[in-house]
């Protein structure tokens, strides 16, 4: 196989509009694309998707026309359509960028199981910029997480339909691995009314949902006479489009394995 034969789902979303830009920009083999179930643009060719001429590829809302079309989905759709997917690449043995959040544990654990048999990178972000974040929140917990109040605060646009966002939950439990806290005991999602003292080993989140947002992250390491603010925020969801053809460039020569971001951009060993 020398050129990977790329499908993209949720093509008809943001991501996935931009995804189809970013494979043309960086010269990937993009085979197939799909949409919802019911679309108006299947038959169309998916140019009109990016307000393009045509590119010669056939719109379509069933995976299962063109499972033999492609070596590798990128996915950026919801829980319930990627564990569809997962099945049928599992069976066919189709690798996965998988950009998809909102995920519970049952759907973790079906994807980590689907890993032994197909390579899959699944993260929450794709963005370089993002996972560089990630890598510091890392560093600063070692350094001065036992000293500080921590708290994430994210922002996204009107139409997100989970909260808090998958990327501020990876940063929450990246810091809570890392101070060998248990997530779930340290999260904080919510604050009303007379709620007394905060909690020793605590991490605090705050959402943001308005206008056209594309993504704001902020963690915060409050000390007493200080504080430290780690801030991340995204201008063009190109970005998250280039991590993850990246990542699908990466993943080509491996046969099985759940990876991420971190791995795909050697962050892991640092």
């Amino acid at each position: 196989m020398n050129q990977i034969r790329v499908a993209i789902a949720g093509a008809q979303g943001r991501m996935g509009r931009e995804l189809i830009k970013a494979a043309n920009k960086e010269d990937i083999n993009l085979s197939s694309v799909l949409v919802k179930a019911g679309s108006s643009m299947v038959g169309c060719d998916a140019g009109i998707l990016i307000n393009s001429s045509q590119i010669n590829i056939t719109i379509t809302d069933n995976i299962h026309n063109i499972i033999d079309s492609f070596d590798l989905l990128i996915d950026f759709t919801t829980p319930q359509s990627t564990m569809e997917y997962l099945s049928l690449c599992k069976q066919h043995k189709k690798s996965m960028v998988i950009g998809t959040t909102g995920f519970n544990q049952k759907e973790y654990k079906l994807i980590d199981l689907a890993s032994k048999e197909i390579a899959i990178v699944l993260s929450a972000n794709f963005s370089i910029g993002m996972n560089v974040v990630l890598k510091l929140l890392e560093a600063t917990s070692k350094i001065i997480g036992n000293d500080s109040d921590i708290e994430i605060i994210e922002a996204h646009h009107r139409n997100k339909i989970d909260a808090p966002s998958g990327t501020a939950l990876s940063m929450g439990k990246i810091i809570a691995n890392t101070m060998h806290w248990k997530f779930d005991e340290s999260a904080v999602y919510k604050r009303e009314g007379i709620i007394g003292k905060r909690k020793e080993q605590s991490i605090g989140f705050s959402t943001i949902r308005g206008g056209d947002i594309i993504g704001e992250h902020k963690a915060i390491f409050a000390s007493i006479g200080e504080q430290i603010e780690i801030t991340h925020k995204v201008s063009n969801r190109m970005n998250f489009a280039l991590g993850a053809i990246k990542a699908t460039k990466w993943l080509k020569h491996k046969k099985s394995g759940l990876f991420n971001m971190w791995d795909v951009l050697g962050l892991s060993s640092l």
